[in-house]
């Protein structure tokens, strides 16, 4: 975020107040939603590639590009051609955790069947008590969500006692996301800084997306990370942002054209989204 400093009217301060009052928002806020639609710049926009119900069913080729990706948002997460490890959006760059550990930045070129990311604009900066597990991280999370029906993208910063994260190794081409989580890798790590990049989607989503929350570590010097598992840390800094804008791009290729999506897919993503 950055502050800004200006002068304006009399009669400007006195609409903005008013309409502060009407909306029982912020200035930060008015202002900033008044700029995105006079500049044509979206905020509180999440822009999603592709469904999760076509990664259950093994469409995971790679639909868009990360410069692609990055056109639309700046924070977020998601994974790349052949479900090749996890994808974290942060500070708008693109990191890549493979199978095997390793981090690498993602170049433009890299192809991503799922990603979802939004331009970060917190409309929430504090700190947190202490977190001892991943519920914990949900309850303390929830304190800053004032509804259910709208998404949330939802940044903690500091140090972590404990991380436990999990990667995707590829599969065989075609094969069922519940199956290819049979083989993630998952690791642990200790006494690490980083952040945490997450989104809270409501319930409805679930035809489309991953429901409730999710999040993906990466460690302040970029050399770890994952798909979160559990968590144990001291106070961190929490950034939340409500999302009430949702653009959903589905892809054009072949595969995801014929593949049978009609089925309730919530069960084996929500399998597939634990330890193994």
């Amino acid at each position: 975020m950055v502050n800004l400093e200006t002068t304006i009217p009399a009669s400007l301060k006195a609409a903005l107040d008013a309409e502060i009052r009407r909306t029982k928002g912020t200035a930060s806020s008015v202002v900033t939603a008044v700029l995105s639609q006079y500049l044509g710049v979206p905020v509180h926009t999440l822009f999603q590639v592709s469904i999760s119900g076509a990664l259950v069913a093994g469409v995971y080729d790679g639909e868009v590009s990360v410069k692609s990706i990055l056109q639309h948002g700046d924070f977020g997460l998601g994974t790349f051609a052949n479900l090749d490890g996890e994808m974290v959006v942060l500070d708008g760059r693109v990191y890549q955790v493979h199978g095997t550990g390793s981090v690498l930045e993602a170049g433009p070129d890299a192809g991503a069947p799922f990603a979802v990311v939004t331009r970060f604009s917190p409309q929430t900066d504090v700190e947190t008590e202490p977190v001892a597990s991943f519920k914990d991280l949900e309850d303390r999370c929830d304190g800053f969500r004032n509804s259910g029906n709208i998404f949330y993208a939802v940044r903690l910063d500091g140090h972590f006692r404990q991380v436990r994260t999990r990667a995707v190794n590829p599969p065989q081409p075609g094969t069922r996301l519940v199956d290819a989580a049979k083989s993630q890798s998952e690791f642990t790590f200790t006494d690490i800084d980083g952040t945490l990049v997450g989104l809270w989607s409501p319930g409805f989503s679930s035809a489309f997306s991953i429901s409730g929350y999710h999040f993906h570590f990466l460690s302040s010097d970029r050399q770890h990370g994952g798909h979160l598992l559990d968590v144990e840390a001291g106070p961190l800094r929490l950034q939340v942002e409500a999302l009430t804008d949702f653009h959903l791009a589905l892809p054009e290729s072949e595969a995801f054209l014929k593949a049978d999506l009609s089925k309730n897919t919530a069960e084996e993503l929500a399998y597939a989204e634990q330890a193994h």
